[in-house]
């Protein structure tokens, strides 16, 4: 019991369960964000486009009852509109050089770009071949890292 709740201490304040929890509050206010721009100032140009900010008020009547697909409509418009946004911010992220957006244990491909794992020789998106020498020193700690433990 007490091997285990020293595990537990021991991964509960580690370095990636802090990351984590950042990395999670950042993100929650980052959506609020995005959110915010998206219902706020895009949906609000919609509305001054074609006279209202959503389709609420649309409904079908089927056998006496309403089904309210306004209500639909408007959240999936919200929906894309708030993928739209952060694509787009993502997209100029990227542009400006800030951030790695690549998930951990993977690496582009020098030719298409694609994200592989690690230890990957050859794309799977494009089959090129994977120098070894390109991977950055954080894939090699992680594919050393494997290889002790037997994953690899």
């Amino acid at each position: 019991m007490k091997t285990a709740w020293r595990e537990f201490k021991a991964f509960a304040m580690g370095g990636n369960m802090m990351d984590l929890a950042l990395g999670f509050i950042i993100g929650a206010a980052f959506a609020a964000i995005v959110e915010s721009l998206a219902t706020n100032v895009i949906m609000q140009l919609v509305a001054a486009l074609f006279g209202k900010p959503d389709f609420n008020e649309l409904t079908l009547g089927v056998n006496g009852t309403e089904i309210e697909v306004g209500k639909f409509l408007t959240d999936f418009v919200g929906f894309l509109l708030l993928a739209a946004v952060l694509f787009g911010i993502v997209k100029l992220l990227r542009k400006a050089g800030m951030g790695n957006f690549r998930a951990q244990g993977q690496r582009e491909c020098p030719l298409c770009k694609e994200f592989v794992s690690v230890d990957a020789l050859r794309c799977k998106w494009c089959a090129a071949d994977i120098d070894p020498e390109q991977a950055e020193e954080e894939d090699i700690e992680i594919l050393e890292a494997r290889r002790r433990t037997g994953e690899a």
